[in-house]
């Protein structure tokens, strides 16, 4: 089912979109008024979250200073040669500050501003060292300027993970964050506004649309707050809402008369996000240039089948076969104790479509117990007499979905986690929920069929029935399948919405980079602390 077009004036592509039954449209919500609720809407949201992380890293930055030098007397009283490092803290701010860390950003990610925090820390431990040499001859004592160096880092880095959580904790309660208005309740306005209600961590939570001809709820999916009025009640809704920022999504109205409503919000400090025609062919390598005063935006791709992703499936290989040597150890054990708790083999293997549309098979310890009977025989796979060509049940079992292993499985919902009658094994359980289960890839990892990295593959009965329901679902294979991926780590795992790890992995594929790769091995830790399946 390929969604409908955004408006009648535009050619931009469409959306794969998430169909739910709309709540109630929420008012206003009372964040951030009085007593507790204030002070935290004050240190954690705009206009004071930048000056809440340049306290922070003032203070920690003293602190660790303080504790390089050997307490508080040394730092009264220093050493001609350490007094430099007095300076660390003062030149640590002014870095962090030319190196963009306290702009605004929608979310403080913590991996995102690691690379530029240590940079510039670094280049503030250079520059004192540069301060003893030309003042004393000689750099602060070795032990005293590592050691500050050093825990700068480390108390800058406590500072913001502290920060970031709490901002998160507080946004998750709706204890803090801004309202926004969103112009265009079409496809992608009403996409914008599902997501920010979805993702708390945000900040931002819609209160309503501004479209002079809003399109009807069934081809956008729904809508949670309501249409307030057209572009020319800016000024009204605004008042009753409080928003000061706005966000610009496509609607069916001109161009020009869209730059003079991001002029009217500038003029009233109204903040403006636009969310970019042709959204999903934009990456983050962009080039900005000028032909006389007319901006002009230069992407840059990688080839899937280029030599960067040639360097990435050779460090896969390396990588997986060190991993197997590592932990050969515990795969023993574990394919051990599943041959020991519970007839079967040790190994189970199931078709998947990997890069270009090609099968292969994929491996896992097993997890579940044989089938004891046909209808449990048809496990992991469509119910070949349950299912019809447009996707309803025969018997009318469902009215909008599949069947998996006779469940109802909603039709934007991805297939995986548990299907049909629970068969896992106690083992299977711990396996599953610590996904040791997943290791036997490596496997496939070496023999190429698979990256480390990539989105996961599926089965080939449902990329045939998903590549006719979702938009750019046959683009994830353009590269090779993963063992995790960006998708994953962001909590699509299992039976989740489906458009939205498709929108992921596109992502992930536009965006690639290996230092993007590292990130998501860091957040895969963390998303298997939090995995309880």
């Amino acid at each position: 089912m390929n969604g409908p077009r955004l408006n009648q004036q535009t050619t931009a592509p469409t959306l794969p979109i998430s169909r739910r039954a709309p709540r109630a449209a929420p008012g206003p919500r009372a964040v951030g008024h009085g007593g507790a609720h204030a002070w935290l809407q004050l240190v954690l949201e705009e206009p004071g979250w930048n000056m809440a992380c340049l306290a922070t890293d003032c203070v920690m930055a003293c602190v660790a200073v303080v504790v390089a030098l050997g307490g508080i007397d040394a730092v009264l009283h220093p050493a001609s040669v350490d007094a430099p490092l007095l300076m660390l803290p003062v030149l640590t701010l002014l870095t962090l500050y030319m190196r963009g860390l306290y702009r605004t950003r929608l979310r403080a990610l913590i991996l995102d501003g690691l690379a530029p925090a240590v940079s510039a820390v670094s280049v503030a431990a250079m520059a004192v060292a540069t301060i003893g040499l030309l003042a004393n001859g000689r750099i602060p004592t070795p032990a005293a300027w590592v050691g500050a160096w050093l825990l700068v880092l480390a108390a800058l880095g406590v500072g913001r993970a502290t920060l970031a959580l709490a901002q998160r904790a507080a946004r998750s309660r709706r204890l803090v964050g801004r309202p926004v208005l969103i112009v265009g309740a079409g496809l992608v306005g009403a996409q914008m506004a599902r997501r920010l209600e979805d993702h708390p961590e945000y900040g931002l939570y819609p209160v309503g649309f501004l479209d002079e001809n809003p399109r009807p709820l069934a081809e956008v999916g729904g809508r949670d707050v309501p249409v307030l009025g057209t572009t020319e009640d800016l000024e009204e809704a605004v008042r009753r809402t409080g928003t000061r920022k706005v966000i610009v999504a496509f609607s069916a109205v001109a161009d020009a008369h869209v730059s003079r409503l991001i002029q009217r919000c500038q003029e009233r400090d109204i903040e403006v996000s636009v969310v970019p025609r042709m959204f999903d062919t934009i990456n983050d390598r962009v080039d900005y240039d000028t032909v006389g005063g007319l901006p002009l935006l230069s992407f840059t791709t990688v080839d899937p089948k280029g030599w960067q992703f040639a360097f990435k499936h050779a460090f896969d290989r390396v990588f997986a076969a060190a991993l197997l040597v590592v932990l050969a150890p515990l795969l023993a054990c574990v394919a051990l104790a599943v041959r020991l708790t519970s007839p079967g083999p040790v190994l189970f293997s199931q078709r998947r479509v990997g890069r270009d549309g090609k099968p292969f098979d994929l491996y896992k310890f097993r997890s579940m117990r044989a089938p004891e009977s046909g209808s449990d025989a048809r496990a992991n796979g469509l119910v070949a007499d349950g299912l019809v060509a447009d996707g309803l049940v025969a018997d009318g079992r469902v009215a909008n979905g599949r069947v998996v292993n006779g469940e109802a499985l909603e039709r934007d919902m991805a297939p995986g986690g548990v299907e049909g009658a629970d068969r896992r094994t106690p083992i299977g359980r711990f396996l599953r929920r610590t996904s040791l289960d997943e290791l036997p890839q490596l496997v496939n990892v070496l023999r190429g069929e698979m990256s480390v990295i990539g989105p996961r593959p599926e089965r080939p009965e449902f990329v045939e029935l998903f590549r006719q329901d979702v938009a750019r679902y046959g683009d994830r294979h353009r590269v090779k399948s993963g063992i995790t991926g960006w998708a994953q780590v962001h909590g699509l795992r299992g039976q989740t919405s489906l458009a939205e790890r498709v929108e992921w992995d596109n992502y992930y594929i536009a965006h690639w980079s290996l230092a993007l790769d590292l990130k998501i091995l860091a957040l895969t830790f963390g998303a298997l602390l939090h995995h309880t399946e």
